[in-house]
């Protein structure tokens, strides 16, 4: 059987180790559990395991059963809303599970699409000490898309991401070259969201939506740090979001030439 994850390492695995410990402390063999949760017996491996999160409803039943005083539901609360130190690495380790991945960028390439100058010139600007240390993990992450059992990429680009010219014009006439050649990989559609598209649902900002298994989860990113999404309302609702702005996006031939139109641009600029 697999140890439980370290509770220290974030809520969610705080949750899984305790949820583990109740039940032996009850003497429940893990289909009694199920039977409660009406769910497999596959799935409460999964959840002590943290490879699964417990929905608020599943922790009301645990609660109410072992008259726990409503822990697992604060718990859970805390998990979805509270501040987790370690939701980036999380997200990193899902990340490279995944089978699906869903990304939307309003600012800059995403991370998974960068080419090396690109996210170097990137965490320069971001004051990051070990600028070569981060260049190599983010290098590192993007070998899985190019192997067997890569995951499906839909990607979702507003149209300034195709115009910041980070690291330079130079710079960015070679990572938007990048971006074509990846639009060709079987496993990858790039659609960009044109400015002409007018108010849309991704204004608010950027996200990843990742299918692990059967579970979907969010990452979204914000100014010091993310916040991992996993419950399902939540995620249903990102889920929709996409749609909408992919609703919103062009076409995949479309996006190549506008990516083509704005590489001839920059190599047309005297300036540039």
């Amino acid at each position: 059987m697999n140890e439980s994850p370290d509770p220290r390492s974030s809520m969610w695995n705080w949750i899984a180790h305790h949820l583990r410990f109740l039940r032996r402390e009850h003497g429940w063999s893990g289909d009694r559990l199920a039977q409660l949760l009406n769910c497999a017996r596959s799935s409460i491996s999964r959840l002590e395991n943290g490879k699964a999160t417990l929905a608020p409803d599943q922790a009301e039943k645990i609660d109410a059963e072992w008259k726990t005083g409503g822990i697992f539901s604060i718990m859970v609360y805390y998990a979805t809303y509270a501040s987790d130190p370690d939701w980036y690495k999380a997200h990193l380790e899902l990340e490279a599970q995944a089978s699906i991945l869903k990304l939307y960028e309003l600012s800059v390439v995403p991370g998974l699409l960068q080419n090396e100058e690109y996210a170097r010139a990137l965490f320069l600007s971001f004051g990051v000490k070990d600028v070569d240390g981060q260049v190599a993990k983010r290098m590192e992450r993007q070998k899985r898309l190019t192997r067997p059992g890569a995951p499906m990429l839909w990607v979702l680009l507003a149209e300034p991401v195709l115009e910041w010219q980070v690291g330079g014009p130079d710079v960015l006439y070679r990572q938007l070259a990048r971006l074509l050649e990846i639009s060709h990989w079987p496993n990858a559609s790039i659609r960009v969201v044109p400015k002409t598209a007018g108010a849309h649902p991704g204004l608010p900002g950027a996200f990843k939506i990742m299918k692990v298994g059967r579970s979907d989860l969010v990452y979204t990113e914000a100014v010091g740090g993310g916040r991992l999404a996993r419950g399902t309302s939540e995620v249903e609702t990102f889920l929709n979001r996409f749609d909408h702005i992919g609703a919103k996006a062009l076409p995949e031939d479309a996006t190549r030439r506008l990516i083509e139109k704005t590489m001839e641009a920059i190599r047309n600029d005297p300036v540039a």
